[in-house]
């Protein structure tokens, strides 16, 4: 044995030295098969620059965030004649962060004050929990906000009235949501896109190419989803505002009606004729108008649609606040319809 061939031979003992791996992870890694077996010499085994190389190969790629299982895949491929610096410029690309927005430090007393001055540290440990939140070793009043604009939005339901409970809620609801869209999108990529690159090890040129179309598409799951969020909400918002306001604003206040057959009432049907539907009334159906005909039920007044001035609604929202303005026109109109069909009963008169 030459004195070149000496130097390539370690015990273990003298692996784990120059490799800085214990011995048991040594024998755990060639178990586990990430590690060639040694070279059985006499009783003993021996290692060479292979292992030596190999243990720093498995140590970078766990100090960049890789398992062990994608580990041994990789190496897999590597022994298989694929070069690992494509295969690890393909994993580089698909790990590389998939926003381009900057974590930010913020202080116990920011947070604080952006959600309405009272410290709520049950608050705290749940955006913990949800990875809004994370916390800075070593500064326990000090916590790492991964998405910026996400803990802004928080802040910004809560001066709006929302309580925290209801947001974490609604980020676990919305997160649900968004994971299943994201695995939708990775399977029809990887059905119609990526299948030919699973077949095998990809080459160098394959897994270029592969990254080069993962740069391409990373952009389109977001524009899909922010295109067909702004078409949802535009439906949504407008049917949302009409199921819960339209009702309450179905009703003309009796001062601003006029008897059945007055000029007024026929003024205001001709001018409305030619308005869009959304502004007008439906015409009074028969029986709905009071008249001076005896009939065994009161009459109920006529249906008109008439949309709340902006300043009334303003008014209304300034009284009772935004959340309850349905409910107090509704409770209002009520109010007003009861007392016309009593001024109806009152002024009928007695039956012979």
């Amino acid at each position: 044995m030459t004195t070149a061939e000496e130097q390539r031979a370690y015990r273990i003992e003298d692996l784990s030295h120059l490799s800085g791996t214990t011995v048991r992870t040594i024998r755990a890694y060639t178990d586990r098969g990430l590690l060639p077996k040694p070279e059985r010499q006499g009783r003993a085994n021996v290692y060479d620059d292979t292992h030596l190389a190999r243990l720093r190969q498995i140590a970078d790629l766990l100090e960049r965030g890789y398992t062990l299982a994608s580990i041994k895949e990789l190496l897999a491929a590597w022994d298989a004649g694929t070069g690992l610096g494509g295969v690890l410029g393909l994993v580089g690309e698909v790990d590389r962060p998939w926003s381009d927005e900057a974590p930010a430090r913020t202080a116990l007393a920011e947070l604080t004050d952006a959600f309405g001055g009272v410290m709520d540290l049950t608050a705290v440990e749940e955006a913990l929990r949800l990875g809004v939140l994370e916390a800075v070793p070593g500064h326990d009043d000090e916590f790492l906000a991964p998405s910026p604009s996400e803990l802004a939005v928080a802040a910004e339901l809560h001066r709006a009235g929302v309580p925290l409970a209801a947001i974490t809620g609604h980020l676990r609801e919305v997160r649900g949501h968004v994971e299943h869209i994201s695995e939708r999108f990775l399977e029809f990529t990887t059905e119609y896109v990526f299948q030919r690159f699973l077949q095998h090890p990809p080459t160098d040129e394959e897994a270029a190419e592969a990254a080069d179309l993962i740069r391409r598409l990373r952009p389109l799951a977001q524009q899909t989803v922010d295109a067909e969020l702004a078409r949802a909400m535009r439906l949504r918002a407008t049917e949302h505002i009409r199921r819960h306001l339209g009702d309450a604003a179905a009703f003309t206040p009796p001062a601003e009606q006029e008897p059945p057959g007055s000029g007024a009432e026929a003024g205001h049907r001709s001018s409305a004729e030619g308005a869009p539907p959304e502004a007008t009334a439906p015409a009074p159906s028969a029986g709905t108008v009071p008249s001076a005909a005896p009939s065994s039920t009161p009459p109920s007044p006529p249906s008109v649609l008439v949309p709340l001035p902006a300043p009334t609604v303003a008014a209304v929202r300034e009284l009772v606040g935004a959340d309850r303005v349905p409910a107090f026109v509704a409770a209002a109109a009520d109010r007003e319809v009861a007392a016309r069909r009593m001024d109806a009963l009152a002024d009928r008169p007695a039956a012979p």
